[in-house]
Parts: C-alpha cells; sequence; structure tokens
C-alpha cells in the first residue's frame, strides 16, 4: 500500500471555502525529478485563480494548488545528479505545492540561501522567478532607470521593490493605504503612491516618466500606464485583476517607441524555468545570502487553514508573503 500525506485539494470552482483537506498517495519521482518533504508553502494569487477556475495546471502537473515550497529532499528520480536526500531546498513547484510532499524538477530547485529559515525560504519562488526574468530579463532594466511596480506590498511588490533598488534603479510605487505605502518606503522605494489619494500617471507627467512599468492590474491600468511611460519605455504586464481586455491607442506606442510585453511562469519550459534558476542562484541569491534583501513576511496558517489563507490574501490587507506550515 502506498504512503499516504495530507494535502488540500480544489473541490469545485469557487471562493476560498471550495478547499478542503484530503488524503492522498505520495507521489514517486520520475525522471529528472525529486520529492520534497514540504516544510512550508507559499500562497499566491495563481493559486486562488486555479481555484476559481480560471489557471488550469499545466498537463502532468498535479491539480493540488501551490506553486512554491521550502522543505527536505526525501527522495530522487532517475537521472537527478543535482541534490541527495537530505538536501535543504526551496523550489518552484508545476503545481502540488499544498501537500506533505511535492515533486519538482531537479533544475527548478535552488538551495535555501544562507541561514534563511525555512518560512522565509518558502517564500522566494514564485515571485523571485516572476520578478527577475520579467524585470531583468524580459524588461531589461537598468541602474539609474525610473521604475514603477504596482502593487508594491504584495509578494511580487517587495521583491521588486528591493531587488531593483539593490541593482541601483529608481524605484517608484502604487499601494492602497498610507500603510502599505510606508512599508514600500521602507524596502527601498523612492516614493510610493497610495491610488486611492492620487494618480500615478500625474506623478510620472511630473517625474518625466517612467522607463519601465511592471503591472499586474491591468482593465484601465493599460492606457494609464503607456501615458506613464518615457519615449522608448516598456511595460511589462504579468497579470490581469482588473481584466485583461481594454481599449488602448497604439499610435501612442508606434510615435513613442514604446515596448508593451508580458509572461507567464508557469507554462514555460522546463528549461526556460531553469535557466531563471540559474540566473537567480548568480545574481539574486548572493544578495538573499547576505541579508541585503529579504522576504517580507505577512502571515502563516496552517495547511489544514488553507481556506483562512485565501480569504486573507483576497482581501488584500496583507502586506508581503502569506505561507501554509505543513512539515
Amino acid at each position: 500500500m502506498a504512503e499516504q500525506m495530507q494535502v488540500v485539494e480544489i473541490t469545485q470552482a469557487g471562493g476560498p471555502e471550495v478547499l478542503r483537506s484530503a488524503t492522498r498517495d505520495v507521489p514517486v519521482p520520475g525522471a529528472g525529478e525529486i520529492l520534497i518533504k514540504v516544510a512550508y508553502a507559499g500562497v499566491n494569487r495563481p493559486d486562488a485563480l486555479q481555484r476559481a477556475g480560471l489557471y488550469n495546471p499545466p498537463p502532468g502537473a498535479s491539480d493540488l494548488p501551490g506553486l512554491e515550497a521550502a522543505g527536505t529532499v526525501t527522495a530522487v528520480g532517475p537521472n537527478v545528479s543535482k541534490w541527495s536526500v537530505g538536501d535543504r531546498v526551496t523550489a518552484l513547484l508545476p503545481g502540488g505545492g499544498y501537500a506533505e510532499y511535492a515533486l519538482t524538477h531537479q533544475d527548478h530547485a535552488l538551495p535555501i540561501p544562507g541561514d534563511m529559515p525555512m518560512d522565509q525560504a518558502a517564500a522566494l519562488c514564485e515571485t523571485a522567478f516572476t520578478v527577475y526574468s520579467n524585470v531583468m530579463t524580459r524588461g531589461g532594466l537598468q541602474a539609474g532607470e525610473v521604475f514603477l511596480v504596482h502593487g508594491g506590498s504584495s509578494g511580487i511588490g517587495t521583491t521588486a521593490i528591493q531587488l531593483a533598488s539593490a541593482m541601483g534603479a529608481r524605484v517608484f510605487t502604487t499601494a492602497g493605504s498610507d500603510a502599505k505605502c510606508a512599508a514600500c518606503l521602507d524596502l527601498g522605494a523612492e516614493r510610493a503612491i497610495n491610488y486611492r489619494d492620487a494618480d500615478f500617471v500625474e506623478v510620472f507627467k511630473a517625474e518625466g516618466g517612467a522607463d519601465l512599468i511592471l503591472d499586474m492590474v491591468g482593465g484601465d491600468y493599460l492606457p494609464r500606464n503607456v501615458r506613464a511611460l518615457k519615449n522608448d519605455g516598456r511595460l511589462v504586464q504579468i497579470a490581469f485583476l482588473q481584466g485583461s481586455k481594454v481599449a488602448l491607442n497604439f499610435a501612442q506606442v508606434m510615435m513613442r517607441r514604446l515596448t508593451i510585453t508580458g509572461s507567464t511562469l508557469r507554462p514555460q519550459s522546463d528549461g526556460a524555468k531553469a535557466k531563471i534558476a540559474a540566473d537567480l542562484l548568480a545574481h539574486v541569491w548572493p544578495l538573499y545570502a547576505s541579508g541585503r534583501i529579504k522576504p517580507v513576511m505577512d502571515s502563516e496558517f496552517p495547511l489544514a487553514e488553507a481556506t483562512a489563507a485565501h480569504t486573507r490574501m483576497e482581501a488584500s490587507e496583507h502586506i508581503g508573503k502569506i505561507v501554509l506550515k505543513v512539515g
């Protein structure tokens, strides 16, 4: 009889209440895979989208939510050369993080930086992979450039502020309360704009425009972002909290030589994710290991209380990352 584990599964598309505890077989690693005994799992917006029926797992991935975790390697599949049983890792997952054990490709796991505790390590990968690949690689952010990240108090935002600041960029952000703006300033933002009190487009007109904008809001932010960019500026879109369809005057894009791009992380190939992991190990992990940047932690819930964790995330009152304690 296969060994059993506790998991949280999605019973049907819906709100946080559709998450429930269940028991499943412990998965077996295939070629190139490692099995992680999960200590903590990160909670992210894509988990909520999957729960709502709006973000299906890629073929072959676990149907359980959870795109990042930290823990200990407990088994390795054939052709695994990077890891051994007992290694402490933080990992990007194709799914399945809301469980006592999770599988991932060996190239999508990274050593835990320095003496970072497991709860913080579980909050690294989804945001670090997303920020580095979109801001540094796709967006091409350079030292001295003006960078705007929307949602600065989110996991993505807190990571982007710190990493862009460490690279020497001038960092601006938007957030929805004075407390969130203060937290962003503490992380290194030059200015935090409370979007309930001020129009970021007017702020950037006065500043001369942004070189790069990272946006996960969408909706009417799309044409506003275009207006907030400098000539030759770049907009990178990574999510659409307010919708993906909007009227946009592309004559402005042409006349001002703007670049609009974007990506999603989960559907990318194993090779593409492995390349991001290698870049993180070389350029970002030393910053975490030295303590120059660190994950901003909001709250922790037991695995069985994933419903409460999703409820907090969707209330948008959190600052930083929410994690589930598993092991």
